[in-house]
């Protein structure tokens, strides 16, 4: 049997550590990258990586680009996970704040969409974009963060619709998760995370596994008509009509 290569990015991050652990178990080869570089065994091969300089500087684009040329042969899967998520009401937004979130976000997983199209294509291969349920749903503070996760969506369905059946692109949007960037999110609040947790239906929120196993289920091969989808994971709680 031959090996399958995945590319996972923000393999550092809660959800992004649980799918290259997952996609590792399950026999893939993983790739993994971060612009931290506290290396964890989540994957088989980490690169130290900033998505924000890749977009932005033509001159670390291009060494990059020539980095995963000789780095990653052939690709199987390419999971756009990585994010940053920049809090602020309309009037306390940065530009250099909303442009970084595009370009992690939105611009990234199109030009590495880009960049890995043929390896993809050649495998008959998977794109896999991590969105949010912001794209649907959101709340105050959220303004770059939700933008981004809306176009991420509109992208997916997308290339979908333009690549046709060379490559399969799906998202997985999933609610609230348990990981360091939702409690980044809630600044210490204990009480309205405990809030949150209780508003949705089945009375907790998700954890980085769920999302791994979604991924995996994308990824596989008895899934191939499964294309252009946008996987709701929220617990439900699209279905309730108050929030916090």
């Amino acid at each position: 049997m031959i090996q399958k290569n995945a590319l996972v990015t923000g393999i550092l991050g809660g959800i992004g550590s649980a799918i290259g652990k997952a996609l590792r178990a399950n026999g893939y080869y993983v790739f993994g990258v971060d612009r931290r570089d506290d290396f964890q065994y989540n994957c088989d091969r980490f690169l130290l990586f900033d998505i924000n300089e890749y977009v932005k500087s033509a001159s670390y684009r291009i060494k990059y680009t020539e980095i995963f040329e000789q780095v990653i042969p052939k690709l199987d899967v390419l999971v756009n996970n990585a994010a940053v998520q920049k809090l602020g009401h309309l009037d306390e937004i940065k530009l250099e704040d909303w442009q970084e979130t595009l370009n992690v976000n939105l611009t990234g997983p199109m030009v590495l969409s880009k960049l890995f199209l043929s390896k993809l294509a050649d495998s008959r291969g998977s794109i896999i974009n991590v969105g949010s349920i912001h794209h649907q749903l959101t709340k105050p503070r959220f303004v770059s963060y939700a933008t981004s996760k809306s176009a991420l969506i509109g992208l997916t369905k997308a290339l979908a619709v333009d690549l046709e059946g060379r490559v399969r692109v799906n998202a997985i949007s999933p609610a609230a998760i348990e990981t360091d960037m939702l409690r980044d999110g809630f600044e210490g609040d204990e009480d309205a995370l405990i809030k949150l947790k209780k508003l949705h239906p089945v009375q907790r929120i998700g954890y980085p596994e769920e999302v791994a196993k979604l991924v995996l289920f994308l990824a596989s091969e008895n899934t191939g008509f499964i294309h252009g989808a946008n996987i709701t994971l929220d617990g439900g709680i699209s279905s309730v009509l108050k929030d916090l």
